[in-house]
């Protein structure tokens, strides 16, 4: 599996993305209303969040830290909306979701930190502070 399939893949219910983000369900569902976040959805409407729909909530998250309003946070995720794909429940990722066992996401989830860490030297404190919490 690629790792752009495996970042993209929607696997977190909201949750979960509370606690791995730090922010309220109510922050989310505004982010969402606002445009700057859009989780899959499964037929029962259930938002389901992919590692990117976390990273960019983080990144919200810093960039309200340093002041900027959601006017100014949408300016700086278009321009960074031309590299990143919507993420998006398909027959395929959704057959692998279930296939996925709690310590398998687990481990996953601790692979795309590490890689997350290695690939951006900038960011790297933010991602590893906010999400080592979740493993010891």
């Amino acid at each position: 599996m690629s790792d752009d399939i495996r970042r993209n893949m929607a696997l977190f219910p909201i949750g979960i993305v509370m606690k791995l983000t730090e922010l309220t369900a109510r922050q989310i569902r505004y982010y969402e209303q606002n445009g700057l976040i859009c989780p899959a959805r499964t037929e029962g409407k259930q938002r389901l969040f992919s590692f990117n729909d976390v990273d960019r909530l983080l990144e919200i998250k810093s960039l309200i830290e340093k002041g900027l309003n959601i006017a100014g946070i949408r300016q700086v995720l278009q321009l960074q909306e031309s590299v990143q794909e919507k993420t998006e429940i398909t027959a395929k990722s959704e057959e692998k979701r279930k296939e996925i066992s709690d310590k398998e996401l687990h481990q996953l989830l601790k692979q795309q930190i590490m890689y997350h860490n290695a690939s951006r030297h900038g960011e790297t404190a933010l991602i590893r502070g906010e999400l080592s919490r979740f493993f010891h």
